[in-house]
């Protein structure tokens, strides 16, 4: 008995083998294909969008000494034993203990040098800020002087790490050519502008503190470091999906600053004249800041109802704020109002075409049906895609940025076509470049039969139904996203087929439309692959 169980494993095991190696041999001759061959497609894959995310395309075949399940799994890397216990590393541990600063950084791409910036903007700010108050309000005294200065120090230290670390290593253009050598970085900032504005606003002025004591107007030139909040704002608008809503807080914050500003005069001034001394200086009672806050508000918008200035000080002051207000509120006005015109300008477009259309359509009494349809189009269209015509957008591209925009967008459904399976890689990018979208409505007509076919169609999104029977309306076929419809008329080589059936949007359809003449003009290039698609056509 024990022999016989012997036996039939090893039988067992025999068999096994046998498959196994018989697969490795079908795998190994799969991957000689792909070797020879890259743009045979197989029918389990299909190419990715573009070369960035492309798979490999079959695994190496494990070798017969190792069992199918015996590769290690990703997890099992951060595995280490100690004595007789296992710990696991963190990977984010491994990955901060392996981690080297870049030797240079590309401003325009790098997150980590925005995530830098938003600290240097955070340190102008507290400056920018709070370098007023201290100047004019009573804040800042012997009992926290300590804190205060621990923050500006700490200020200090970001900007200088700024001018050390990063603006040095900072890539950029000479003659067309991107420079990413470290001398050549470090020369170009400190022949920049920008170095100068930075040793500027690091002047030793604290110094002076030891005789004239801690005066915060001393740290103003640490204010001079706006280049690095203006280039926040441009990395980060690159950055944001809608920027328009950062735009619409930083005008605000233009405002509130230039109402923070006006505060710290006007307590300034009180204490100049007196704190009480008449009723148009602040009487000192309540919270100062908040009080002085509510009459730069009242002074600036020109609100009103303020009591009137008495002495000739606080005649030219209350003057020049009026003017200053004036002037400064109109230009927040404009700001605000071009933050918005381009946030909503799309969508104006999109409110005048359909507008002119309706007029145009009233114009000539077009039926009401009619109308309405034109109308569920126009808010179809606009609200799947946020746009009317996507070329549009693409004219002022490079044509390669255009095919790579392309490839991304439309190569998953294009490659899953049957039709092309095959063909010349180069001639479906070709093909994606004079690819045009449609939207159509549900029941609306695609093509009808009889009709001379000039246009080839892919589903991208939705559902078409293909009517035949003797009343024309029987449901042949039902055709999902990928399918394709209407090649033979391109590929006929007489010319001028009638469309065989009607083809009837069954709810929402986008299709891809690619022309007769525009296909020819593609295959001229590609004989290969024209001889190919003829045959498939046949």
């Amino acid at each position: 008995r024990i022999g016989s169980a012997t036996s039939q494993s090893s039988a067992i095991i025999n068999t096994r083998l046998q498959e196994l190696v018989k697969l490795f041999k079908e795998r190994t001759e799969k991957v000689k294909e792909k070797l020879t061959d890259p743009d045979v497609t197989s029918d389990e894959e299909s190419p990715a969008a573009s070369p960035a995310k492309l798979a490999p395309a079959a695994a190496p075949a494990p070798s017969p000494g190792k069992e199918p399940g015996g590769d290690k799994l990703p997890g099992d890397e951060h595995y280490c034993e100690m004595l007789c216990c296992t710990f696991k590393y963190r990977p984010w541990l491994d990955r901060l203990k392996n981690y080297q600063f870049p030797s240079s950084i590309d401003p325009l791409t790098n997150l980590m040098y925005v995530l830098w910036l938003f600290f240097v903007v955070m340190a102008w700010n507290w400056n920018c800020w709070l370098i007023p108050v201290r100047w004019a309000f009573p804040y800042q005294t012997p009992a926290n002087i300590h804190c205060w200065l621990l923050m500006d120090y700490l200020c200090d230290l970001i900007y200088l790490l700024d001018i050390l670390v990063f603006q040095t290593r900072l890539q950029f253009v000479r003659g067309g050519d991107i420079i990413t050598d470290k001398k050549a970085m470090k020369e170009n900032y400190l022949r920049s502008q920008r170095f100068k504005m930075d040793v500027v606003c690091l002047l030793p002025l604290d110094f002076f503190y030891f005789k004239v004591g801690v005066n915060p107007l001393l740290r103003f030139p640490r204010c001079l470091k706006y280049m690095a909040f203006f280039e926040f704002n441009n990395r980060l608008e690159a950055i944001l999906s809608k920027a328009y809503i950062y735009r619409v807080i930083r005008t605000t914050a233009y405002l509130l600053y230039s109402l923070h500003v006006n505060s710290c005069l006007y307590y300034w001034a009180s204490a100049y004249e007196g704190l009480g001394s008449t009723t148009w200086v602040y009487d000192g009672e309540g919270n100062s800041y908040i009080r002085c806050y509510y009459w730069a508000v009242k002074t600036l918008i020109t609100i009103g109802g303020l009591p009137d200035p008495k002495t000739l000080f606080e005649i030219v002051f209350q003057l020049l704020n009026y003017f200053t207000g004036v002037f400064a509120f109109s230009i927040m006005i404009g700001q605000m109002r071009d933050v918005v015109g381009a946030a909503t300008a799309g969508q104006t477009y999109y409110r005048s075409c359909m507008d002119s259309t309706i007029k145009y359509m009233n114009f000539y009494k077009i039926p009401k049906t009619v109308q309405n349809r034109v109308k569920t189009w126009y808010e179809y269209t606009w609200h799947s895609q946020g746009m009317l015509d996507e070329s549009e957008l693409l004219v002022q591209l490079p044509d390669k940025m255009r095919l790579d925009i392309a490839i991304d967008v439309n190569y998953n459904i294009v490659s899953k076509v049957a039709l092309f399976q095959g063909c010349d890689r180069q001639m479906i990018f070709d093909m994606l470049k004079r690819l045009r979208s449609v939207v159509y409505l549900p029941n609306d007509y695609v093509c009808k039969k009889g009709e001379i076919g000039r246009e080839m169609y892919i589903i991208q999104a939705g559902q078409v139904q293909v009517l035949g029977g003797p009343d024309g309306k029987t449901v042949l076929v039902t055709l999902k996203p990928g399918s394709v419809f209407g090649e033979i008329s391109l590929l006929a080589a007489g010319g001028g087929n009638r469309r065989t059936a009607n083809v009837v949007a069954h709810g929402f359809a986008n299709l891809f439309i690619l022309d007769k003449k525009d296909l020819n003009e593609i295959l001229v290039h590609y004989p290969e692959s024209q001889k190919l698609l003829r045959k498939k056509a046949k």
